[in-house]
Parts: structure tokens; C-alpha cells; sequence
């Protein structure tokens, strides 16, 4: 069933090896399935299950953790293939669709029956609803409203063995039984292939209103933040240093003043939004914003948002980059930024942040020398550092990029004993040969 769909040639297989992580090893994997239906996921189970052989689902790649790297020996389960939007149902406000759709284009199907599909990660371009379900993925609407998780309904998966089941319900309420969907959700591909899912739309939303405001120090930017989330609740609050700053003028020209502390881009959308958005100006101006811009004209507001979604190729034009995912409570911002600082003085690394700061997410940046092991060793050791005062201060090891096989060895610093042996019994019910993804994420 799965024969045409299959390949062994090893020069195919490595294009499917790993993700775009760095520091995170890739095996050898036996062989290659490219999915194009649940019953291809079947039989590949089917037969995984029967002879014990290790199972790596994935997406586009385009996960930054290693959760859907090769293993030696492993069958690499590709649904990129399974790409259909089976239904928009534009009463119930739902998108049933095969896990290979990339996000971008659900959003795009979605707008055209003037409903939006609101989870938005930085990657929306390129990857999957299959990917951003595996690692529950965020982005900057998250404070408002929520990360992919909140806005899935139904999810149709197979099991190690190849038993299909069904979760969740069509309907806006439901608390029938155990909720398996949000334990889906998130799993990295640990206890199910997820073949189908139902997600939730809302009405389109109204061009929102843009601030723009430049700080002369994260600190001051911090204040702001809380200012601004006790004043109003925008949809999108991020937050870019100074670091960052310079590395997105150098590349795009647009003006921005390297010698900024910190920048905070804010959007307020909803029928309050213009008076959202002077409050939120305001709250700027009076925590100590040199510069204050608002508008209501929807290219100007996406030609300011464009600063913030091209950070990281910015930051990539200079050197390779190790990309960290931390989130903390959003009144110890202004501690993990320092901390991010002693981090990169400490190792000699550069290192530029920007994040959501509405829910406290970062990504600092380490930006470093592939090619030199010295440069390496400090990348890592900057890495761990942030990771370590991020627990320090209360946070999580990760807001949406997921554990994967870069932050398993930190996991045991964040949860106990008792809760990890709670989650090792939750995977050996879903699979009891562990052939999902053996050795991720828990």
C-alpha cells in the first residue's frame, strides 16, 4: 500500500533527515515514507509496530529543536504530501484539513470566506498544521488569543500499532471524558501521527491600529510592557533590543536608530482599536519613550510589523545562529533580559533578542562562528546559561518551539520525578513498543 510512496536511496532520505535546529544530532534513518493518505500512515504503522522499528513523523522541517530528526535505523513518516483542506465550514466557523497544509495558506483560504485562522508563527510561510500541532507553536497573537492548541476542535490520528482514533468534537463545548486532544496537542509526535484536524476560525478581524516606540533601554521597554498590558489588551506586543535593532536596519535600511535601547511594536485590533492604541501610546510616552509613532494606515502598520518578523534572518546574515525559545513571568522580563546580557559578556558570544513580550516569550539569538569549535563551546555554554536563569525566574524551558532533542537534557530541571514517571505512563499507553519518536521531547 505504501510501496510507491517508499525509498531507501540514501540521497533522498538525507533531504528528510533532520530540522533546521543546530547542535542537535541526526541518525541514519532505513527508509523514507512520503504519505499522501491515512491509509499510507496505517500501513506504515502497521508494519513499524509488527517489526519494532523506530517511527520519525514530520512536517516541513522547519522545527528549530530536533524533534523530528532521523534516528539510526528509523522510518522517517513524511505527511508534507497529506496537503488538502478537506472543508471550511463557515457557520461553525471550523477548517478540517490534512496535516501537510501550511499554515499560510489555511490563513489565506480562510480570509477568502472573510474568517481568519488566527495562530501565526514566525514561519507561517513554510510550515504545517501537522508541525504546529506537534509543538503546540505560538506566535505574536498568543497573548490575546492563544497558541495553536486553543483553536483546535478535532484531531483524527493513528497509533503506533495503526489504530485509528478520534478526539475532541465539533461542537464549543465539550468536557465528555479525558481530553486526549490537548494531550495530542504538544506530543511531538511521541503518541500519535496526527492525519486530520479541525480547527477553529473567527469572524475576520479589522485592519489594526500600529505603534511604534523606541526606548533607551530594555529595562524602560519592560516598564512599558506592563504599562501597556494594565492599560489596554493588544493583539500583538513584541519587543526587539538593541542588538537586533541594528542587525534589522543594517539589512532593510528603514531608519531605525541603532542606538535604541529597545523597540516595542504594538497592534490593537477590535472595534476599540484606535482608542486602544493612543492608550497604548500614551503608556509608552509616560515609562520614558524617546520616539512614539502610531498610525492607522494598514501598509505603514505591516511595513513596521515587517522589522519585527525579519529579526532572525537579520541576525542570520552575520554568522550562524542558535535560536532559544524561553518564556517567564512578564514582571521578570527586565531580570531575564540582564541575564541574557551577563550571558553574552560572559561567553564572548553576540547575542540578539526579541520575542512576545505580552506572555513573556523570548528568542535571544547567539550569533556565532560554525566553523569554529571555540565559538561553538561559548554558543552552548551561553545557552545554557539563559536556560538556567529562565528556571531561576520561575519560567518554562519553552513557549512553542518544543523540547525536542535540544532542551531533553534541561527537562529534569524543570518537572519532578513524579510528574516525568506520569508522563513516561501516558506515552506507554499511547505506545507501549516506543517506536514514536523514541527519545524526544519526554
Amino acid at each position: 500500500m505504501v510501496g510507491p510512496a517508499a525509498t531507501t536511496d540514501p540521497g533522498t532520505i538525507v533531504g528528510y533527515s533532520r530540522d533546521q535546529s543546530v547542535f542537535t544530532p541526526a541518525g541514519k534513518p532505513a527508509a523514507l515514507i512520503r504519505a499522501r493518505s491515512t491509509a499510507d500512515v496505517v500501513a506504515t504503522m502497521q508494519c513499524a509496530h509488527r517489526f519494532g522499528i523506530p517511527v520519525v513523523t514530520r512536517g516541513a522541517g522547519t522545527g528549530l529543536a530536533g524533534g523530528s530528526n532521523g534516528l539510526d535505523g528509523c522510518i522517517v513518516l513524511s505527511l508534507a504530501r497529506m496537503n488538502s483542506i478537506l472543508d471550511i465550514d463557515t457557520e461553525n466557523r471550523t477548517a478540517t484539513v490534512e496535516p501537510g497544509v501550511i499554515n499560510a495558506d489555511l490563513a489565506s483560504a480562510a480570509a477568502k470566506m472573510g474568517l481568519w485562522y488566527v495562530p501565526d508563527p514566525g514561519s507561517r510561510a513554510i510550515s504545517t498544521i501537522g508541525g504546529n500541532l506537534a509543538t503546540n507553536a505560538g506566535g505574536a497573537c498568543c497573548a490575546k488569543y492563544g497558541v495553536t492548541g486553543d483553536h483546535v476542535a478535532r484531531i483524527t490520528a493513528v497509533l503506533a500499532d495503526g489504530t485509528i482514533i478520534h478526539t475532541g468534537s465539533n461542537t464549543r463545548k465539550n468536557v465528555a471524558g479525558m481530553n486526549l486532544t490537548q494531550l495530542l496537542v504538544g506530543s511531538e509526535g511521541t503518541l500519535a501521527v496526527i492525519v486530520e484536524a479541525t480547527m477553529r476560525l473567527r469572524a475576520a478581524p479589522a485592519v489594526p491600529s500600529t505603534v511604534i516606540a523606541c526606548f533607551p533601554t530594555a529595562a524602560r521597554a519592560v516598564a512599558a510592557i506592563l504599562a501597556v498590558t494594565a492599560a489596554a489588551e493588544p493583539q500583538v506586543l513584541e519587543l526587539m533590543d538593541r542588538t537586533t535593532i541594528s542587525a534589522v536596519n543594517d539589512m532593510t535600511r528603514m531608519g531605525l536608530d541603532p542606538t535604541t535601547g529597545a523597540l516595542l511594536l504594538i497592534q490593537c485590533d477590535g472595534r476599540a482599536r484606535e482608542t486602544e492604541a493612543t492608550e497604548c501610546a500614551d503608556a509608552c510616552t509616560a515609562q520614558g519613550a524617546t520616539e512614539v509613532y502610531r498610525t492607522d494606515d494598514p501598509e505603514e502598520g505591516e511595513s513596521l510589523m515587517h522589522a519585527r518578523r525579519v529579526a532572525l534572518t537579520a541576525l542570520g546574515r552575520t554568522g550562524s545562529t542558535l535560536l532559544d525559545d524561553l518564556v517567564v513571568p512578564v514582571p521578570q522580563l527586565a531580570s531575564m533580559l540582564a541575564a541574557i546580557e551577563r550571558a553574552a559578556t560572559g561567553r564572548g558570544v553576540r547575542i540578539g533578542t526579541f520575542g512576545h513580550a505580552a506572555d513573556g516569550n523570548l528568542h535571544p539569538t547567539i550569533v556565532f562562528d560554525e566553523t569554529d569549535p571555540r565559538a561553538c563551546e561559548q554558543a552552548l555554554l551561553a545557552f545554557e546559561d539563559m536556560v538556567e536563569a529562565c528556571l531561576e525566574l520561575g519560567g518554562s524551558l519553552t513557549g512553542e518551539h518544543g523540547i525536542g532533542e535540544l532542551k531533553r537534557p534541561y527537562l529534569d530541571m524543570m518537572i519532578g520525578s513524579t510528574e516525568r514517571r506520569i508522563m513516561d505512563g501516558i506515552k506507554q499507553v499511547f505506545d507501549p513498543t516506543m517506536i514514536l519518536n523514541p527519545g524526544r521531547a519526554i
